[in-house]
């Protein structure tokens, strides 16, 4: 075992303490109105589509994020998928979106018949660079009739879509620029960053749409789930009427008037996501304790640091990351085994969207940062539970 990795093991011990189980990397926690709420749908029999609990947790999850209106729906894949199809992505559209994201950002596009466009991110915030991507769409990018189309394929550049990785911020400021130069629609994956900001501003409100997850290892969970966040009224009453198969609201008639998804929140699960929404606030005091223990324990480890979060932002610290430096890279899956193999889990980052085979094929930019942070982040444990101890 190297010196750095004995180090690395030793710092993260010290943190979550000895444990007789296996500790996961992330696990929900359930200490609130959880049971009480479920039972309720159970009693009144509307554990399905139709139910108070769906309503009330959208005006919930709407006032805590700050936007006008919240739309919930089935996961957070189907959240990205909607608000694609809202802002009019077409078949053989281009949409920007990080390499280093997870599986759904990309799936999502997919969905559309449109093309994901890989772009690179910066090590400072694990999101999309700006700047970086600023100069290549100065290269590449050319605006007819307020729209921007990529000179080398000659499709369409539609819109982009940045995701808050492990719940560290975008330096959205900047991206809003280029978005604006370009005439490029702004969706954010917000699926990792409730109570997460920019600037005093959550996460999630900055895009014409937004999609958040619920997924039982998010920071709240509603056993699966997902939302969409807008500011517009209009594009919020489409969402939630193409979410519910287009069906025209009528006392018995079954009537749709387009082609509809079935992505509703079934009431039960919405019961789940009060109780848990209401407890975010103490869920992000112990991952942000947890998370300084972290920041202590790792300064005095040299060649791998902690990732903390950035000037202007505000994490809720979902995933906890390690990065390597790079002359250190080499010893990544050898911290991964041991950790796993010492009681607790480790893993590595997604596997860049473009290294995948049916991404292959797809256009993309210089990457290499993100390349570099592939082969160098490790996430450890940060369940909530982990800050109370």
């Amino acid at each position: 075992m190297s010196k750095l990795v004995q180090e690395t093991i030793t710092a993260i011990r010290k943190v979550i303490s000895e444990d007789s189980n296996f500790i996961p990397l992330h696990e929900p926690s359930f200490q609130g109105n959880e049971w009480e709420y479920v039972k309720d749908t159970i009693d009144s029999t509307f554990v399905s589509s139709v139910g108070k609990y769906v309503d009330r947790f959208e005006n919930d999850l709407a006032e805590f994020t700050g936007v006008k209106r919240a739309v919930a729906v089935v996961n957070g894949t189907a959240a990205l998928h909607v608000s694609l199809t809202l802002i009019g992505i077409k078949k053989d559209d281009e949409v920007l979106i990080p390499s280093l994201t997870f599986i759904a950002t990309a799936n999502a596009v997919s969905y559309c018949q449109a093309i994901p466009h890989f772009v690179d991110s910066e090590e400072e915030t694990l999101g999309v660079d700006p700047f970086k991507l600023k100069n290549y769409l100065a290269e590449i990018a050319i605006v007819k009739n307020n729209e921007c189309f990529n000179k080398n394929t000659g499709r369409r550049i539609k819109a982009i879509i940045p995701m808050h990785t492990f719940g560290h911020s975008v330096d959205m400021d900047p991206l809003i620029e280029v978005c604006q130069q370009y005439h490029i629609e702004l969706i954010e994956d917000a699926a990792e960053s409730l109570g997460s900001y920019y600037k005093g501003q959550h996460t999630g409100s900055f895009g014409k749409l937004s999609a958040m997850s619920f997924n039982g290892n998010k920071i709240m969970t509603t056993g699966g789930g997902g939302a969409i966040l807008t500011n517009d009224d209009h594009l919020a009453d489409r969402a939630k009427h193409i979410t519910t198969t287009a069906k025209v609201p009528h006392k018995w008639e079954y009537f749709h008037d387009q082609v509809g998804f079935n992505y509703r929140m079934p009431n039960i699960n919405a019961a789940l996501g009060c109780a848990q929404l209401e407890k975010v606030p103490n869920f992000l005091e112990r991952k942000r304790k947890l998370a300084q223990k972290y920041i202590t324990a790792f300064k005095i480890v040299e060649g791998i640091s902690f990732k903390e979060e950035t000037e202007n932002t505000y994490s809720n610290y979902w995933l906890n990351a390690l990065i390597l430096d790079e002359d250190h890279e080499a010893i990544r899956d050898e911290l991964l085994q041991i950790s796993n193999d010492s009681n607790f889990m480790a893993r590595p980052v997604w596997t860049l969207m473009n290294h995948l085979p049916m991404f292959k094929g797809c256009p993309a930019m210089d990457l290499t940062c993100a390349e570099s942070l592939e082969r160098r982040i490790i996430n450890i444990p940060s369940s909530a539970s982990l800050g109370a101890r």
